[in-house]
């Protein structure tokens, strides 16, 4: 294990958080102005287990207690970090999804932030108030120790009137609904890793759990499929997508649904598991699909809408000059990126300009923190 006696001073430990709805990746990393090294990276699901791993993937060992809470969560990190020689963090990042009107930066975190996340909670109800809880948390177990909140629309904000402007009334629009856009970390961290490569149209599919494409031009974000909230877009594992807002409508005019089962529907009964019947992930689609034609169609329906997606951000850019695949599916299910790929010669990118990469949000995480924490 590397000693930390030796870091240049210009080096600072940071702790990068990244909460979902019920669990929660970490990371360790070892920040400056010119590299990001990950020491320590891990896991706490609610309910199960705490994993955490060196650099190497070895697994380190430590008194973790069941996870139940964020507060278990954080404490597991503490002991993990008590019983190693691994420095405590002087900074901690927080993947926050919604940065929702007020907060459309990476910023620092005060209370004025705090209000202005706690504001953004209707738009992402799953995701908010999780990570909410995780800075509450770190507060406890961290005093004194600045947090940041690194929010995923923040490489979205940038987006010229046309792509962000929902065709809704104005006065709608005034209470903040627009397209925001999300996986923001996740796309910084692909243009990070491409640097010098980074070619002038850029379309960027990640595709795990929630799924996104979004268009990249000369560095910046143009379009992006998701919009107000995390839902819209591609057919994702267990979200429906963009769909016609005449099906809410019957929804509710003909077989009375309130919000509430509206926000269960899209969210968690869609996508994927709605169309199969079975299942909203990939594996174990492609498992049943041998026997199974709701899994083949639910499959299919997948890459189809995320082909679908790449046309439309390869027109907004004007071309395309690569695509980078990313996030669990993009990354590790060859079939689906080779059914995805198919028909996209007519763009002009064949398979020199297809490219795997790694997300790397963690890293564009600690980053951010140490840039606010360190200026």
């Amino acid at each position: 294990m590397e000693s930390f006696s030796v870091i240049e001073a210009a080096a600072m430990p940071v702790l990068a958080l990244n909460a979902g709805s019920s669990s929660l990746k970490f990371g360790l990393c070892m920040v400056d102005a010119d590299a990001t090294r990950v020491f320590v990276s891990g896991s706490a699901e609610s309910g199960g287990a705490f994993d955490a791993r060196d650099a190497e993937g070895k697994a380190l060992k430590c008194d973790a207690r069941p996870i139940g809470t964020p507060q278990d969560a954080i404490e597991g990190i503490v002991d993990l970090l008590a019983a190693t020689d691994f420095p405590m963090p002087a900074a901690i990042g927080h993947r926050i999804v919604h940065g929702g009107v007020a907060c459309r930066h990476h910023t620092r975190i005060d209370a004025r932030v705090m209000q202005q996340l706690e504001a953004a909670t209707p738009f992402a109800p799953l995701h908010v108030p999780a990570a909410l809880a995780l800075v509450r948390s770190v507060h406890e177990c961290f005093p004194g120790i600045p947090q940041v909140a690194c929010v995923d629309t923040a490489f979205h904000a940038g987006m010229p009137d046309v792509a962000r402007t929902l065709p809704i009334p104005r006065e709608l629009r005034a209470h903040g609904i627009e397209r925001y856009g999300f996986h923001g970390l996740s796309c910084e961290s692909i243009v990070r890793q491409l640097s010098a490569d980074l070619p002038r149209r850029l379309v960027i599919a990640h595709l795990g759990h929630g799924a996104s494409v979004t268009a990249v031009a000369s560095g910046r974000s143009i379009d992006t499929s998701m919009g107000l909230t995390p839902s819209g877009g591609v057919v994702m594992s267990t979200r429906c997508g963009d769909i016609d807002p005449g099906i809410l409508e019957y929804l509710v005019r003909e077989l009375h649904y309130d919000a509430g089962q509206l926000e269960t529907l899209i969210d968690q009964r869609s996508g994927m598991m709605g169309i199969s019947g079975l299942s909203g992930d990939m594996r174990e689609l492609r498992a049943a699909a041998v026997s199974n034609a709701d899994a083949r169609l639910a499959i299919s329906m997948f890459c189809y809408s995320v082909r679908k997606q790449i046309g439309s951000m390869a027109m907004a850019l004007g071309g395309i000059d690569m695509l980078v695949f990313t996030g669990g599916i993009g990354e590790n299910d060859v079939a689906t990126r080779t059914s995805i790929c198919e028909g996209l010669d007519w763009f002009g990118v064949g398979s020199a300009g297809i490219r795997v990469m790694p997300s790397q949000e963690n890293a564009q995480i600690a980053q951010h923190a140490w840039r606010n924490v360190a200026r």
